[in-house]
């Protein structure tokens, strides 16, 4: 892999495993320097597997340098702190992708929504408030960049019915902050953009139902984690990347238009047919089309 984010500074929260660890470990695979922001420090504390430490482990076995960052993104001084660092340490950041997220322990339950708890509703906070307290506090470093990307981390579920309301709300939240956010960057030159996955094999996927009732095996019919990171990196970039600032982008149609498939050379299909396109803001388009891919 050619270094292609030499000298790029990156924040990836929520990167201890997930959807999250295969950004950041892309974006180590071309060379960049990579903040790994999660609760997770100690194998085994969660049930799931990964931790900030093992992320940043592989970001720099990649190739690029991965510095983990123990961050409670439900803690604005937590956030503050990490920020701090940034600048003390780098001067500008380039790259912020807000990831972070909390799950309750019964989304997957069928619904309606007042049969579960309301942990449902945490998700707001961290999610949709999260993204907005990194980007406002991240605001000066991007401003330092020469070339400056903020990706909110967005679903189909913005449009459709996925787990719960407070989901629903969480990922429309994203898409119109990210337009609105790209209203008051884009005289700055700092792009914004809400990527939508599709769904993915994540090691929670995975756990919570490895296939997907009828024969398919989730592993190969889904993005890899790795997938939204290949597409971050081909945007970042890309010479036309203001052009894409405030729109919703879908993952698997960018890959299409840059010319590459997943790691696991699958070409994974758009949703927007069975799950929804994004919406349109007044003055901006999700139509517009994209640039010759930039080198990868």
């Amino acid at each position: 892999m050619s270094n292609t984010m030499s000298g790029v500074v990156a924040v990836v929260t929520g990167s201890s495993r997930g959807v999250g660890k295969g950004i950041a470990v892309e974006l180590g695979r071309r060379g960049a320097t990579v903040y790994v922001t999660g609760r997770t420090v100690t194998p085994g504390s969660h049930p799931l597997p990964g931790t900030v430490g093992q992320t940043a482990d592989e970001i720099t076995a990649a190739g690029g340098r991965g510095i983990a960052v123990a961050v409670d993104h439900a803690d604005d001084q937590q956030v503050r702190a990490l920020f701090d660092r940034v600048a003390d340490e780098q001067g500008h950041l380039d790259l912020l992708v807000n990831n972070a997220s909390i799950l309750a322990a019964d989304a997957t339950e069928p619904p309606p929504f007042w049969t579960k708890g309301l942990q449902a509703a945490d998700q707001i906070t961290v999610g949709l408030r999260s993204a907005y307290v990194s980007t406002h506090l991240a605001a000066g470093l991007l401003l330092k960049s020469a070339r400056g990307l903020v990706v909110n981390i967005s679903y189909y579920g913005s449009v459709s019915y996925h787990l719960d309301p407070a989901y629903g709300a969480t990922k429309a939240g994203l898409d119109k902050m990210s337009w609105d956010m790209a209203q008051d960057f884009g005289a700055y030159g700092v792009a914004v953009v809400s990527l939508w996955p599709g769904p993915t094999s994540t090691e929670r996927a995975l756990a919570l139902r490895p296939d997907l009732g009828d024969g398919q095996d989730r592993a190969n019919t889904s993005e890899t984690p790795a997938f939204t990171g290949m597409v971050i990196a081909s945007l970042y970039r890309d010479p036309d990347l203001m052009a894409h600032s405030g729109q919703v982008v879908i993952g698997a149609e960018a890959a299409l238009a840059y010319g590459f498939a997943d790691v696991n050379g699958k070409q994974p299909p758009s949703r927007r047919a069975q799950l929804g396109s994004p919406n349109s803001y007044p003055g901006g388009s999700h139509a517009r089309g994209w640039s010759s891919p930039a080198s990868r």
